[in-house]
Formats: structure tokens, C-alpha cells, sequence
């Protein structure tokens, strides 16, 4: 029996990485499943779209290189998630450095980038809660976004992040804090 594309498990996709004539259809079979959330994840985090879609190659162009020493020990959703959140970072260091700015400048910048943008300006209280959001130091960011809206499971941000679950439930706490006060401060 053939299966359609969408009906293959992850666990499938992992045997299929392995096998050498399968490898390519495998990775088309990654990029189809998880480029979308993976856009907005990097998307949230560096706000432009032409900046996300340059991460987004750059994540799997990555993932590809890595496809043969995936061994499968992680899911294959949270690995590929650690691959994108750490060109995001590395992205965001590499402009800060670039000019120069101390990290309050890139915030400003990318708070600046997100008023122009289409997507947020006829939703105000969306767009003043990625401003909150842009205010987070890094780690707390991404927590929030991970959990906030992709509803990712402790367990697994910890495999993206590299971290345990008591620091990633506090940071999450303390971005919830800060983006409280922020959204009820005028």
C-alpha cells in the first residue's frame, strides 16, 4: 500500500533519512511538515519577513548537512527547532555586531521594523504585544514564544534549548510578568 506524504510518522522519516535512495524524498517530506512553523517561529523572533525566509534556508540548509548523523535520540520537530533558533541567534548577534548597536538598538530596530509591517498594523493590541515581547531579553523571548504560541511542551523546549524545565517555567514566569506590566502601562 502507498502512503500519501502527509501520513508518514516521524519515525518513518528517520528510517527513510538513512536510507540513501530515500534521504532526498525524506528531507522534501521535512521541509513540507515543518516550514511553516518553523517561518513563524523565526519569524517572531526577527520580526522581517525577507530576514525570516533567508533563516529559514540557512535552518534547513543546516538540517540537511546534519541528516546523516541524526541519530533519532530527540524529536525530530524539537532538533529542528534548535537548528532554527540557533541561526536566529547567531543572525541576531552577527547584525548587532555588524553595527555596532548594543542590544536595546537591535530591539529598537526590529520594535521599529514591526510597526512598518503589514501584518501587525491594523491589530494594535497584537502589535503592542510583540513590542512587550521584543522587550524580553533573549532567552525569555524565545521561551515565551515557544510556549505561548506553539504551545510547545516543557519537555521538548528543553531538548531545543538545551536547559532543564525549572529554568524554562521561570523564565516563561518572568516573561508573562514583564509582559503584563507592559501591556497595562501607558
Amino acid at each position: 500500500m502507498i502512503q500519501k506524504k502527509g501520513e508518514y510518522s516521524d519515525e518513518d522519516l528517520i528510517r527513510f533519512i538513512h536510507d540513501p535512495e530515500r534521504k532526498e524524498y525524506a528531507f522534501n517530506l521535512l521541509v513540507d511538515r515543518y516550514k511553516e512553523r518553523l517561518y513563524w517561529h523565526i519569524r517572531k523572533l526577527v520580526i522581517s519577513h525577507d530576514d525570516t525566509d533567508d533563516l529559514l534556508q540557512d535552518t534547513f540548509v543546516s538540517a540537511w548537512r546534519g541528516l546523516e548523523h541524526f541519530r533519532g535520540d530527540s524529536k525530530i520537530y524539537t532538533w529542528l527547532y534548535r537548528i532554527a533558533t540557533n541561526e536566529t541567534f547567531r543572525f541576531l548577534e552577527k547584525k548587532r555586531k555588524r553595527y555596532l548597536l548594543p542590544l536595546v538598538d537591535v530591539e529598537r530596530q526590529l520594535s521599529e521594523s514591526l510597526e512598518a509591517d503589514s501584518l501587525f498594523q491594523s491589530d494594535t493590541v497584537q502589535l503592542k504585544l510583540q513590542q512587550a515581547i521584543l522587550k524580553l531579553p533573549k532567552k525569555q523571548r524565545v521561551v515565551f514564544n515557544l510556549k505561548y504560541f506553539n504551545e510547545m511542551k516543557y519537555d521538548d523546549m528543553a531538548e531545543v534549548l538545551n536547559t532543564s524545565v525549572g529554568a524554562l517555567k521561570a523564565s516563561y514566569h518572568h516573561a508573562v510578568k514583564k509582559i503584563e506590566k507592559f501591556m497595562t502601562d501607558d
